[in-house]
């Protein structure tokens, strides 16, 4: 069970896919260990291809559950925004998603994929932790919500 931020013990799940190391790392360092006072604890998983997305999304362990996803829209060959729009489809209560960007112009493109937040590259951390944290406190909010 997920709790508030204040417990230390508490984690969200976020999983970060980019075929580029450094906009993963980029976003590491960005939203860092949390991405607000109010929210858990980050607990990174990577992923550098589509396969490996869709597994990890797809995962019915509730240790191993995604609680959100950040989503390259630069990612080659396939897209995150693209990719987006398919898990939106395909996986049952699919996470929140936070689209990376190549240009603010692309809005439209996001709103298309389905995702829920939007943020432009080159990644501002500070726009990317209160993007992020504002997805965590949704789905935490969704998941208190649920019964066990």
């Amino acid at each position: 069970m997920v709790d508030s931020g204040t417990d230390t013990g508490a984690r969200m799940r976020v999983l970060v896919y980019s075929d580029k190391a450094d906009t993963r790392e980029q976003v590491r360092l960005a939203i860092g260990r949390r991405p607000a006072a109010d929210v858990p604890r980050v607990e990174l998983v990577e992923c550098a291809t589509a396969p490996m997305v869709l597994r990890k999304l797809e995962e019915t362990d509730p240790s191993e559950r995604i609680d959100v996803a950040i989503f390259d829209g630069e990612a080659a060959p396939t897209g995150g925004m693209g990719l987006c729009r398919q898990v939106k489809d395909e996986i049952y209560r699919c996470p929140p998603v936070l689209l990376l960007v190549g240009r603010r112009d692309d809005g439209w493109l996001a709103t298309w994929s389905q995702a829920e937040q939007v943020v432009s590259h080159p990644i501002d951390p500070v726009a990317l932790a209160g993007s992020l944290a504002e997805l965590m406190r949704r789905r935490l909010t969704a998941l208190l919500g649920d019964p066990p």
